[in-house]
């Protein structure tokens, strides 16, 4: 795939009439996106309603001068590199000129050429920026590599979807419960894409305020609405050149959805208070627990959205579904938070497998994950044991023990042979419990434990508070009425 090389933007001040004319030809057949001013405050007054790349700046001009535009440019965008242009060449206007943090310094009368190759170390500087900056986020978000741990069939058809649209350009959208793994995936399809150098920025739609949302995607500029001090440059802006991942899409407000719509259609977005369209070349890869369908029959997500981000879909299996991953799950986890373990050690006893297997894991892969740093806490010395994990799991192990003790068969074999799969239920007349069930049950367990502390039961049960309160409201609604 050809690099895509984006065009800064730039403003360019100068009182000579001649050299604005030139710049105004010359900047944009360059590849640019050119602001041409006549003197300072027209540039301060263009600084206000927009930000730049770079700003070009004579130093000497009548009124407003060329420190004083740099000085602007360093309170509201602090990223945006200045260059000086100037027919006094001393020594006293460079030294003033590097103090305000100038990028390049070139006196009158300069070359075009030398405009040009200022601008390219300037689109290079600011390029390496963006790839540290790309670096440092995955350096604070990385948990671990971006392998998907296990060998079910469930597991294998998700990778190699993976590594097909990986090497395309596709927008993708990825399904499954809360904490599947849906951001692995999408850190997967980066790293094998041809965007792998530039950077990943994951955003959670349903973390973000309401009135937030906007500002946060698109950006603003400086007082735009109350509160914004200063110009801010949006997750777009971001992360052009790499991949944007938009978790949770369908609780994104619906006016922001036509937004949405529009940007991947056009390749264009608009900061909130800004005229002026940016272009940004972004992949957008977008997640979802929800039935976007049923959204869309409920007038709650633009169908047209729908289409523009599923070009490809790949679906991510529940834990219950593969509970054959589990052992290596397990080992994986505790491998991660204690590495020093030897790699023939025994990090679980069979015991623990085979509780962990009867478990529905509504929080899935996030749930297993607390449920294993819980353990570890308890566990001076692996490997891992029965009395190491949560309650709430205990009370599962006690139960399949008095199965066991009762004489029933078939029951006793599968738990005494079986450290992967969940037991068959007892043959009692009893009804079996729904998924359903068990995951209310397992939610108020956990509120009880928590002496109703919302946010930890939630984070213990591996879901979002958001998702906690929804469970909620459907055990309200489905309550008796007395």
């Amino acid at each position: 795939m050809k690099q895509h090389v984006k065009p800064m933007r730039i403003l360019f001040a100068d009182d000579e009439t001649s050299i604005q004319e030139l710049m105004r030809i010359e900047l944009p057949r360059l590849g640019h996106e050119a602001t041409v001013c006549p003197d300072g405050r027209t540039a301060l007054a263009a600084l206000d309603r927009t930000s730049y790349d770079c700003v070009i700046v004579d130093l000497d001009m009548p009124g407003v001068g060329g420190l004083e535009v740099i000085a602007r440019v360093r309170e509201t965008s602090a990223d945006t590199e200045t260059v000086i242009i100037t027919g006094k060449s001393s020594l006293e206007s460079a030294v003033t000129a590097v103090r305000q943090g100038v990028f390049d310094y070139l006196t009158k009368p300069c070359k075009l050429a030398d405009i040009q190759a200022v601008l390219e170390r300037v689109r290079k500087k600011r390029e390496l920026t963006s790839r540290l900056r790309a670096l440092e986020r995955r350096v604070r978000r990385a948990e671990g590599t971006s392998q998907l741990v296990g060998a079910s069939s469930g597991l294998e058809r998700v990778r190699r979807l993976v590594a097909r649209v990986g090497a395309s350009d596709s927008n993708v959208l990825v399904r499954g419960e809360t904490g599947t793994g849906k951001e692995l995936v999408a850190r997967g399809i980066h790293e094998g894409s041809p965007r792998a150098a530039g950077p990943l920025v994951a955003v959670n739609c349903g973390a973000l305020p309401e009135h937030l949302v906007e500002s946060e995607l698109f950006g603003h500029r400086k007082g735009a609405f109350t509160g914004a001090d200063e110009h801010r440059a949006g997750l777009f802006e971001v992360a052009d050149g790499g991949t944007l991942f938009l978790d949770e899409i369908g609780e994104l407000p619906k006016p922001l959805q036509s937004r949405l719509l529009r940007a991947l259609e056009s390749g264009e977005i608009r900061r909130v208070g800004d005229n002026q369209p940016i272009t940004v070349n972004v992949r957008v890869v977008c997640a979802t627990h929800r039935s976007l369908e049923e959204m869309v029959a409920a007038g709650e997500f633009r169908e047209d959205l729908l289409f523009r981000i599923n070009t490809f879909e790949i679906a991510i299996p529940p834990l219950r579904e593969r509970i054959e991953d589990l052992p290596e799950l397990v080992d994986y986890f505790v491998r991660k938070a204690r590495p020093q373990t030897p790699p023939d050690a025994v990090v679980a006893v069979p015991e623990v497998l085979e509780t962990l297997a009867r478990h529905p894991w509504p929080g899935n892969i996030r749930e297993l994950a607390n449920v294993i740093e819980h353990a570890l806490v308890l566990c001076d010395e692996l490997p891992l044991s029965l009395e190491h994990l949560p309650a709430r799991l205990g009370a599962i192990a006690s139960r399949a023990a008095s199965v066991t003790k009762s004489g029933d068969g078939a029951a006793a074999e599968i738990v005494t042979n079986s450290a992967v799969a969940p037991t068959a239920p007892p043959a009692q007349s009893r009804k079996p419990e729904s998924l359903r069930d068990l995951e209310m049950r397992a939610i108020l367990e956990g509120l009880e434990r928590n002496r109703g502390n919302k946010a930890r039961t939630a984070e213990e049960l591996g879901i979002s508070l958001k998702t906690l309160y929804n469970k909620l409201h459907q055990l309200q609604e489905s309550a008796p009425v007395a």
